[in-house]
């Protein structure tokens, strides 16, 4: 959209708070934004001059726009969070993280199950996190298990059904680990306290669950009841041990989130830490993609918005590292100057940059794994060819041609095993007439050869003639004629039977078809006709070719291609007669071209 058509709908956009959306002409959306004021804000886009690139390119893909009234500037920030985290919009901030994580169920049914799960059904059930990691879920689970008795039976416990004793108690009512409510041996208040012990657990608050076995104990103690005491005493001194564990800050603190971020380029990396009733719950880093000029404060507090709902955040109070514009009327942005807020703080940017080292190592490894195994091949290309030198550089000379006529060269150029695109040359063949495989490669190496030597260039430790014996004597002549032949090694390889022939040499080498060694040379072979054949469709195209047929008066683009279609080449149409031509493009035509041809005789 140019900015004289911004005009014309400009004065429809409203002042008000509220969301915009930009699509493309495809009708897809492309960016999401908030406003204070609607009309304000996306003018800016149009009347700016652009620092980057990609600012420039969204702004020229903008087809349409749509905005959405609000009434607050929080009402606008939510809803913006909630569009891009269901349309992920090319040019929004993304938050890289395409994990689906593990929460814990407490179902909707009878004498509820506990158990974890992947996917979120609404069926009324309680779900509880999301965690960052099964291993965590799954110890929470066995915790539970060994401090608060709760079925983990699939049966359908309804009134009716217990009533009628359809069911009986199963090895975890004799161990121990349930009471039994399938055959009415615990009541329904009983279970649901159970499971108000185990939010309570989860949620990090341990005190209340200690007090609440403290009294149960005491009632057994009470009623004489020594051994069902001494099992609640070992729950609650497992539990103590199990809090002594956690990454404990302060009780003191209560719910707190906390954030920190560094920006690097074109990314940035966000850490969380969940902090419930003193108790580190979370923790989770994740990277950050930004495709305009979002400012790092921008790029925070969307993550913020991020983070608070993927993991359904009800903390009141945010601890940050600067000063950001939180829309969220009720809660509260701190930035921590001392104390066990600001060792929380710094806590989180410990981890940030961690990850961010770990992911530069991780790079580097892959780096090194790749270059590595680079080497391994070339040193086993090296052993399997009798090469004097690795080949860190090689080079591959093929020679095209269309039906037999218009030749021309390619040469690609591999350096540590990969393409180097930079140093490909194609080659229009000058001093050769008419067909001449042989004489079109000799003419292309030594030109090839001849520049080199003349820029004092180094010479590939490796060159690949694509084809037989006769294209790699006449390479061979080239380098001779040079008197370059001691400077690099050449090889030949046939075109079917994937040979390999060495200069002088009647017999050829066979590697293995599955070898490392070969596939390299394959791939380099598969490479040179790919770059050959494009140059070659480029110049016919271009219309740089002229068939010599059409040179012949009266005869036209159309009769020469019915020509070559039938006879293939310019030599198998020279050596037809009359008769055998005029079946394919009539007496007359066909006169001409066998006179224009027969001209000398």
């Amino acid at each position: 959209m140019s900015p004289e058509e911004y005009k014309n709908i400009s004065a429809s956009i409203p002042t008000d708070p509220g969301v915009y959306k930009y699509f493309d002409t495809e009708n897809n959306l492309i960016y999401v934004g908030k406003a204070k004021n609607l009309r304000k804000r996306v003018t800016s886009y149009f009347i700016k001059t652009f620092t980057s690139y990609k600012t420039y390119e969204l702004v020229q893909r903008i087809s349409r726009i749509e905005f959405t009234i609000v009434n607050s500037e929080q009402d606008a920030f939510l809803l913006e969070n909630s569009l891009i985290k269901q349309f992920q919009p090319r040019f929004n901030i993304n938050l890289k993280d395409d994990k689906s994580y593990p929460y814990i169920v407490i179902k909707n049914e009878p004498f509820s199950r506990v158990f974890l799960t992947r996917k979120k059904i609404d069926d009324g059930s309680e779900y509880l996190g999301p965690y960052t990691s099964v291993g965590k879920v799954r110890e929470l689970l066995t915790f539970i298990k060994q401090t608060i008795q709760l079925r983990t039976c699939s049966l359908n416990l309804t009134e009716k059904n217990i009533e009628r004793g359809k069911f009986k108690v199963c090895l975890e009512y004799h161990l121990g680990n349930c009471k039994g409510p399938c055959e009415a041996l615990q009541t329904k208040e009983d279970y649901n306290e159970g499971l108000k012990q185990l939010k309570n657990l989860l949620k990090g608050k341990l005190s209340p669950v200690i007090l609440h076995f403290k009294n149960e104990m005491k009632e057994y103690v009470e009623n004489m009841a020594f051994e069902k005491a001494e099992i609640v005493r070992q729950k609650i001194e497992f539990i103590e041990n199990y809090q002594s564990k956690s990454v404990i800050v302060t009780p003191k603190l209560g719910d707190v989130d906390v954030f920190s971020v560094v920006k690097e380029n074109d990314a940035a990396y966000v850490n969380y830490l969940m902090v419930q009733n003193g108790t580190i719950v979370q923790t989770k880093t994740l990277k950050v993609e930004t495709h305009l000029e979002e400012t790092i404060e921008e790029i925070l507090t969307f993550s913020i918005a991020q983070f608070r709902v993927n993991f359904s955040s009800q903390a009141k109070e945010i601890l940050v590292p600067f000063t950001i514009d939180y829309p969220e009327t009720d809660v509260s942005v701190t930035i921590p100057k001392g104390g066990d807020k600001k060792k929380l703080l710094d806590l989180s940017e410990i981890n940030v940059n961690y990850f961010i080292e770990d992911l530069k190592q991780k790079e580097r490894l892959k780096l090194q794994e790749k270059n590595s195994d680079k080497t391994r091949i070339l040193e086993q290309l090296q052993k399997d060819l009798q090469l004097p030198l690795l080949p860190v550089q090689i080079e591959c000379f093929d020679n095209s041609n269309f039906q037999g006529s218009f030749p021309v060269s390619a040469m690609v150029c591999f350096r540590n095993g990969e393409p180097s695109k930079k140093d490909y040359r194609h080659f229009n063949i000058k001093t050769v007439e008419g067909i001449n495989d042989f004489a079109s490669m000799k003419e292309t190496v030594f030109r090839r050869y001849k520049r080199l030597l003349e820029e004092e260039k180094p010479f590939p430790q490796l060159i690949i003639i694509d084809g037989g014996k006769g294209q790699l004597n006449a390479a061979s002549e080239a380098l001779q004629e040079l008197n370059a032949t001691g400077k690099t090694s050449i090889i030949g390889l046939a075109k079917n039977e994937e040979e390999i022939f060495y200069p002088g040499d009647k017999d050829s080498l066979k590697l293995p078809y599955s070898s490392d060694s070969l596939k390299l040379i394959r791939r380099i072979r598969d490479e040179v006709h790919r770059f050959g054949i494009n140059f070659h469709r480029k110049k016919r195209s271009k219309g740089t070719f002229k068939n010599e047929l059409e040179e012949i008066r009266g005869i036209g683009k159309n009769t020469a291609e019915l020509l070559l279609k039938k006879f293939k080449s310019v030599n198998n149409i020279k050596q037809k007669k009359e008769e055998e031509l005029s079946e394919v493009i009539g007496k007359a035509k066909a006169k001409i071209v066998n006179s224009y041809f027969n001209k000398d005789r």
